[in-house]
């Protein structure tokens, strides 16, 4: 059986307990769990602060841990399966349940209730906290600190626009394999706008072309995916794009048209596949 090494928390030598029968390795172990306690961290190619990134985990979210090389862990990241490399110095063995996620784009913790107080962060929409006490408009996350309570929602609350949750990342600064609201990549903005809106997705282009239902080109509405060799964009409607992208450097709204024809002239090519979440529509 081919497994994708993306997604499969398994090497020669060693494989997570749970891929017993479907992968072969020296040796078969159980995970640890542990969460990020930082607003976010990278999940690197290599036990290595200077490897590529290749993904990230946000506050609040888990990490399966099997090996330890180096002062990095190696495991698998709950949110999209991902497996790589973070530093142990930025996660902790999960000891309370999220209640809530963040839901504004961006926030701060604060050391006392109240905005004067020195403040953490920022925490990006979609991390994920548990709210241990309230006070006044505040409240009390663990590990973290204050934060404005019009910036939380509980856990099971979805927004409706995954097309208006991404602009609301305008502007934020292209970063390769970033999912935060200070940085993202095109899959990373796709991503984390489904995920507000109930909706998972893997983490790179080609894994999220597979998901969903393929439309026309004529069809193309707000919320849909439109895909390239490497790249993937969101409809704003049937003639706009948003995407995060290394020609602006930023998330950026524009013409359809405009990026399909730079891409034909840089070497890239037509738009590989035109996509519909399903379970948005």
């Amino acid at each position: 059986m081919s497994c994708d090494p993306r997604n499969t928390l398994a090497r020669p030598d060693l494989a997570a307990r749970f891929l017993e029968s479907i992968v072969t390795a020296d040796r078969y172990a159980d995970t640890r769990r542990y969460v990020c306690f930082s607003p976010a961290t990278a999940l690197r190619r290599a036990p290595d602060a200077s490897a590529e990134q290749l993904d990230q985990l946000l506050f609040g979210e888990g990490f399966e841990v099997l090996d330890e090389v180096d002062g990095f862990f190696w495991g698998q990241a709950r949110r999209d399966g991902y497996v790589g490399f973070v530093d142990i110095l930025a996660v902790k063995p999960a000891d309370s349940a999220p209640t809530h996620k963040v839901s504004a784009i961006r926030t701060y913790a604060f050391a006392e209730p109240s905005i004067k107080a020195p403040a953490g962060g920022p925490y990006s929409l979609e991390s994920l906290v548990a709210v241990e006490a309230r006070e006044g408009r505040f409240a009390k996350v663990a590990g973290a600190g204050w934060m404005v309570e019009e910036h939380l929602a509980p856990l099971g609350t979805v927004e409706a626009d995954p097309a208006g949750v991404a602009e609301r990342y305008l502007g934020a600064p292209y970063l390769w394999g970033g999912r935060e609201s200070l940085g993202l990549d095109c899959s990373g903005l796709t991503q984390q706008a489904l995920a507000a809106c109930g909706v998972a997705i893997p983490r790179d282009t080609d894994q999220q072309q597979a998901c969903g239902r393929e439309v026309a080109e004529g069809e193309l509405a707000r919320g849909d995916l439109v895909f390239w060799k490497g790249h993937v964009a969101m409809m704003l409607d049937a003639t706009r794009i948003i995407h995060a992208n290394a020609f602006h450097m930023a998330v950026a709204i524009e013409p359809l048209a405009e990026t399909r024809a730079r891409y034909v002239a840089a070497g890239v090519g037509e738009p590989t596949a035109y996509r519909r979440p399903i379970s948005l529509f």
